[in-house]
């Protein structure tokens, strides 16, 4: 069977610090094809409003290039800081990856907009959860939180800490480093949230680890602190499940991945 990248698309409708945010589709590549439905979440989330050109909730959209709404997320090669942008993300900027792989890493965040992707986690081999992702709001962390990444290193644990308190994110996971349980450096993205929750209760202690997977000292803070979450995926564990990430058109697959939209 052929390897099918896919990547799901989120929204956030108000502003960046307390909007209201949901999957509103989902993007694949398989053999040469780029492929976009909009999922149920389209629908039911506030004031979401269609892509340009791609205003039928119905369609399963295709093209032998990247949609614009995407390729605008990447940086352009002839930007002088690509390769540093590639070596931030984990990759070898002598080899780079295809576009829907950079996406899965940097999220294809915009300051000009509210649209994120991402990827849905899958078992590897040995059942087991793996994920990359960058810090979330070292921004709006205070100076100490922001220098005790910079003297973190590859390889460190991080540890996970439901934020029940959080007014914006009911589900918000903050990260700590291991010197200071009361201290702060940032947040779990708000798409993996609610799946480790979940993964926080339906593993056994100690199964369930972060790791600094890259310091970037010269990067922005929203490219920081690349992380490593490496964690056993219960046998009931389903991410991705909610109603919202259903795909709208009849024909297309249900499930995540499942090789055809």
């Amino acid at each position: 069977m052929n390897k099918i990248t896919s990547l799901l698309v989120a929204s956030r409708t108000g502003s960046r610090e307390n909007g209201k945010w949901g999957p509103i589709g989902r993007l694949e590549y398989d053999n040469g094809i780029y492929r976009f439905v909009y999922t149920q979440g389209a629908k039911t989330l506030e004031d979401f409003r269609p892509f340009h050109g791609m205003e039928d909730y119905e369609a399963i959209y295709e093209s032998n290039t990247l949609f614009p709404i995407f390729t605008n997320r990447l940086l352009p090669e002839s930007r002088p800081e690509y390769k540093s942008f590639l070596r931030w993300s984990g990759f070898d900027p002598n080899d780079p990856p295809d576009p829907i792989s950079i996406l899965g890493v940097t999220e294809g965040i915009r300051q000009t907009d509210a649209i994120e992707v991402f990827p849905c986690p899958i078992p590897d081999p040995d059942s087991c959860y793996l994920n990359k992702f960058f810090l979330h709001s070292l921004r709006w962390m205070p100076q100490a939180a922001i220098e005790k990444v910079s003297r973190l290193c590859e390889g460190d644990s991080l540890y996970l800490m439901p934020d029940f308190c959080n007014e914006w994110d009911p589900y918000a996971v903050a990260l700590r480093t291991s010197d200071d349980e009361r201290f702060l450096i940032g947040y779990v993205p708000r798409y993996l949230a609610r799946d480790v929750r979940k993964l926080m209760i339906g593993c056994n202690p100690g199964r369930i680890q972060v790791f600094v997977h890259k310091v970037n000292l010269d990067a922005p803070l929203q490219q920081r602190l690349l992380c490593r979450m490496h964690a056993q995926w219960p046998e009931d564990f389903l991410p991705c499940a909610d109603e919202a990430y259903l795909p709208i058109p009849s024909s297309a697959s249900t499930r995540y991945g499942e090789g055809a939209i």
